[in-house]
């Protein structure tokens, strides 16, 4: 390869990674780049992450596409050096086309292209470089970085969560390209801008159905506009899937959508692929189960003094007092101080050799639900902190791992996970232990319950705790000594935060 050409390979993204997916790209074949720019997003089994350059210079090569997996250690990006011939487009070989992407590059082909068609092209190629707006509504170029491209984030909502709870992520729309890199002879691929097949295929319009308004047929930013805003044509009648003979007429008619399931003789609706989160979430659970003899053991936990507690430190200062979960997570660091058992690993070596591994410190993790899926970002050195140090750093990584932010470091370092599943209106929960965590606690919805309160029935707010445990670490004496101080210290908080 020439010494023109620089080739940055797909770095470990933290904590030993293997491979990542391709979400997708910020720049394009031919634009010019600076050292640090983002240029593509990937998601790992733990988040999503902007990839930046080393190398300044011109896009020459995109080595993958997107949906793509890719593993570290393989080619991402080829960059011309600035000022080399090699980053030219008509001196360099053409590089390959991404399946479902048309070469912006009309001289590449070795075709007769028109004047006009080449003006179109380079007028798309000026305009994303130029900063103008015109590519795509809403997205726009930005004007300080060369060929730079921003995709704007997903609100999510940022709650804490149960893995048992989790829900898939929904499949994005797939929508097959007007041309899949080939070209007519003298006539322009029906589309150049990546940003304008982002936009189509966002709003799930098919380019293939579209006629360019562009010179030689080029499709614009407009003429997507305009068949994301025209009305739905009616769907042709399809011929109806054959369907197993006890399937119901109303079953054979929604079979048109879909193949037809052999189990169950229902049509198949969706098929979504387990990747990014979701795939490590259910190797991860899958591991848990299949490799730790789990034992649980829970109790209820009248709440009412510490709602008490909170409630007073509220009216003295109402926009600095911690959430109900931070004194829990106070709790739970100084149980664990008391219990350390909870807080180690069990680890197999590869002679069949076993230990368990103590550490000096507590990371306390807590399920969050994303629109990714379910995070487990972690406090580190949370036995260090006060209640009041806890809520602000749990609301940090709350807001970090809903906008897609957290780092691998913050996702994947815990010793112990906390979990609030009472925001979902349940009780209780048979969690699965965070592999390769030993122990969970769980927090139940806090209710009014009837309780006998010094020989007399009252009306007190009840909650369930839940502890599931590594029987390899420690037996049920120890998980209950643990699972009664926390329930004991929500009880008399006053009491328990004097000891701390």
């Amino acid at each position: 390869m020439s010494s023109d050409m620089q080739v940055f390979k797909l770095p470990d993204l933290g904590e030993g990674l293997t491979e990542a997916e391709l979400v997708n790209w910020l720049v394009a074949v031919g634009d010019e780049i600076v050292v640090d720019q983002p240029i593509a997003e990937v998601e790992t089994a733990k988040s999503m992450v902007e990839v930046p350059s080393p190398y300044a210079g011109t896009v020459a090569e995109l080595h993958g596409e997107a949906g793509q997996t890719l593993d570290v250690g393989k080619p991402l990006i080829s960059i011309a050096r600035a000022g080399s011939s090699t980053g030219s487009p008509a001196a360099a070989a053409p590089a390959p086309v991404p399946a479902g992407s048309v070469d912006p590059s009309p001289v590449s082909s070795g075709l007769d292209v028109s004047p006009a068609v080449e003006a179109a092209a380079e007028t798309y190629r000026t305009e994303e470089k130029a900063g103008s707006g015109n590519v795509l509504i809403g997205y726009g170029t930005p004007g300080g970085v060369t060929g730079g491209r921003t995709r704007p984030r997903k609100a999510s909502v940022g709650v804490v969560d149960s893995p048992v709870f989790a829900a898939a992520p929904a499949a994005e729309p797939v929508m097959e390209p007007a041309v899949a890199g080939t070209r007519i002879p003298g006539k322009l691929s029906a589309v150049i801008s990546p940003l304008v097949r982002k936009m189509a295929r966002d709003h799930g319009v098919s380019l293939d159905a579209i006629e360019g308004s562009g010179a030689s047929g080029l499709i614009m930013r407009r003429d997507v506009e305009a068949a994301i805003s025209a009305p739905e044509a009616p769907a042709a009648p399809a011929a109806p899937a054959p369907v197993p003979a006890p399937v119901s007429a109303g079953a054979a008619a929604s079979a048109d959508s879909g193949a037809v399931d052999s189990r169950t003789g229902l049509a198949v609706s969706a098929r979504t692929p387990v990747r990014g989160v979701r795939k490590a979430v259910a190797a991860n659970m899958t591991r848990s189960r299949s490799e730790i003899p789990e034992a649980t053991v829970w109790v209820d936990v009248d709440a009412t003094a510490l709602l008490e507690m909170r409630a007073g430190l509220k009216k003295r200062a109402p926009h600095d007092t911690p959430g109900l979960l931070a004194f829990i997570a106070r709790f739970v660091t100084a149980g664990l101080k008391k219990y350390p058992a909870l807080n180690t690993r069990f680890e197999t070596a590869s002679d069949g050799s076993q230990e368990i591994v103590g550490f000096d410190g507590i990371n306390l993790g807590f399920a969050a639900q994303t629109d990714r899926g379910l995070v487990v970002p972690s406090v580190r050195n949370a036995h260090q902190l006060s209640a009041r140090e806890l809520d602000a750093e749990i609301r940090r990584l709350t807001a970090v791992a809903r906008d897609g932010k957290a780092t691998p470091t913050e996702l994947g370092s815990g010793t112990f996970t906390l979990n609030n599943y009472g925001v979902f209106g349940v009780d209780g929960s048979a969690a699965i232990i965070n592999y390769p965590e030993v122990a969970m606690l769980g927090v139940g919805r806090i209710i009014d319950k009837p309780w006998v309160v010094n020989g007399e029935l009252a009306v007190r707010k009840v909650t369930e705790l839940t502890l599931a445990f590594d029987h390899r670490v420690c037996d049920g004496e120890t998980a209950a000594g643990f699972l009664r101080y926390v329930a004991d210290a929500i009880e008399n908080p006053g009491g328990a935060l004097a000891d701390m």
